[in-house]
């Protein structure tokens, strides 16, 4: 692997950087929310994906959860089932939640793990 002297100058000041922030946190479970906004967008998950990835090289202990309201919303209205919304929170019904399981269970996971 070969890097112009620019982009390793680049790399080496982020790194020199985040080290005491990497020193803090080696050794430590983090929490890690995945909204589904940054799931519909393919370099958002490339640079999900690479991040979690060092997070785990440099000995921290990494937990993902994970959203998926925009992959839900659209199978909602797929399915014509209505959304409602009480402040900005999803009110689930026993139709809605069906989908919510087959969203988050089947599709969202998955596509996370691949």
């Amino acid at each position: 692997m070969t890097f112009e002297l620019s982009k390793a100058q680049n790399i080496a000041s982020v790194l020199t950087e985040a080290l005491p922030y990497i020193q803090h946190f080696t050794g430590k479970t983090i929490v890690v929310k995945y909204g589904g906004n940054a799931m519909i967008d393919e370099e958002l998950q490339n640079s999900f994906a690479r991040d979690i990835v060092l997070m785990k090289l440099v000995g921290m202990h990494p937990i993902v959860v994970h959203g998926g309201g925009p992959q839900i919303g659209t199978l909602l209205e797929k399915l014509d089932i209505k959304s409602h919304f009480v402040d900005g929170m999803r009110v689930t019904d026993s139709a809605t939640m069906d989908v919510v399981e087959m969203v988050l269970g089947g599709l969202v996971n998955k596509q996370i793990v691949s």
